[in-house]
């Protein structure tokens, strides 16, 4: 299937996962990993749901360390078509680089840049508000799915939604990013209606974001666009490229400057952030979620999710909301309510010098 003409997938691979430690590791990061159980990583189904809307359009930018593991979990993904970082730069120049290549390969192109470990249940729902917002991107615009907030949420961005954009059934005008809030302020940003979760996913024009990226910083855009014409000065550019995020970089100033739109996105979307939101994306059964092997789970008056990777039996008895994750040689045990503190257990251990177990 050809897709939307002209439409190209960007898929950020990076980010360590560490609140999914031990099942996160630094050589193993949760992209790669099948966390709803349905048989593909979340890289993989990512491609999947993108498929039907670009072909085989789609590139994937990640860590050098990770490259050959992205290419042997995607062997139909053309040859060049991943993009490896010597070091990370953060996501301007992540996305940025891939939009200098899409630029120079299809001049006209409009990209979208869906990271690789989110997870989108309703298809049909993601494909046709990017279909939208593809057609919103041809106008020049920088277009930004903007998710309905189902839950005052302190862990994610948010983006304020204006006036209608004239022509399109959905797409709003956008009136300013603002960062993680406190429970407080999610509250009145959810309980106005006017406010939509940051997921990062962006369409535009390559040569539009790219274009935007040079108002503010132009070195950067100029370095994206050098390494794309010069595949092998990569390792002599890269370490001199700004490491900023592209929320910060363009989005921010651009949405100050009226080029940014948002389209509504009616469909579930989860980062995976932690073993709580990873406990709701799987079935549950007497209570208990289950990632793996359920008959080696032994759950006697209790609840929670359980993950069975050592080859051992686990078994709870009397704890509610509890967080089991077994693996050859780590293994953690916290509760629902704490499961974004896993983080500092890896700071811990990468204290402790025990890199081994990262």
């Amino acid at each position: 299937m050809d897709g939307i003409p002209g439409f190209w997938a960007v898929v950020p691979a990076g980010g360590a996962g560490t609140r999914l430690w031990p099942l996160s590791r630094a050589g193993h990061p949760k992209f790669l990993l099948d966390l709803t159980g349905g048989g593909r990583s979340l890289l993989q189904a990512t491609l999947d749901r993108l498929a039907p809307l670009t072909g085989d359009r789609s590139v994937v930018v990640t860590g050098a360390a990770h490259a050959d593991a992205v290419r042997a979990q995607l062997p139909d993904l053309p040859a060049g078509r991943v993009l490896a970082e010597p070091a990370p730069r953060d996501s301007m120049a992540a996305i940025g680089l891939a939009a200098a290549v899409v630029e120079r390969t299809d001049p006209d192109a409009v990209i979208g840049s869906f990271a690789a470990d989110h997870v989108i249940p309703d298809a049909d729902a993601f494909r046709a508000a990017v279909r939208e917002a593809v057609d919103v991107a041809r106008e020049g615009h920088l277009v930004t799915l903007g998710v309905e907030p189902t839950h005052p949420a302190t862990g994610f961005g948010y983006i304020r939604a204006g006036a209608p954009l004239e022509g399109f059934p959905t797409a709003l005008h956008a009136v300013e990013f603002v960062e993680k809030p406190d429970a407080d302020r999610a509250r009145a940003y959810v309980d106005s209606g006017e406010f939509r979760w940051n997921a990062g996913m962006f369409v535009v024009r390559a040569s539009v974001l790219l274009d935007l990226l040079a108002q503010w910083h132009p070195d950067l855009a100029a370095g994206l666009r050098e390494v794309a014409a010069e595949p092998d000065r990569l390792d002599e550019v890269w370490p001199g490229l700004t490491r900023i995020a592209i929320d910060h970089a363009v989005a921010e100033p651009a949405a100050a400057a009226g080029r940014v739109v948002v389209v509504p996105a009616p469909f579930g979307w989860d980062d995976v952030g932690d073993f709580a939101s990873l406990s709701g994306l799987l079935p549950v059964q007497d209570g208990t979620a289950v990632l793996g092997d359920r008959a080696e789970v032994t759950v006697l008056d209790g609840s929670g999710v359980v993950v069975p990777g050592s080859g051992r039996r686990v078994a709870v008895v009397g704890l509610d909301d509890v967080v089991v994750v077994d693996t050859p040689d780590a293994l953690l045990v916290t509760t629902r309510a704490r499961a974004q503190e896993v983080k500092a257990v890896v700071d811990a251990l990468r204290a402790q010098g025990r890199t081994d177990l990262l």
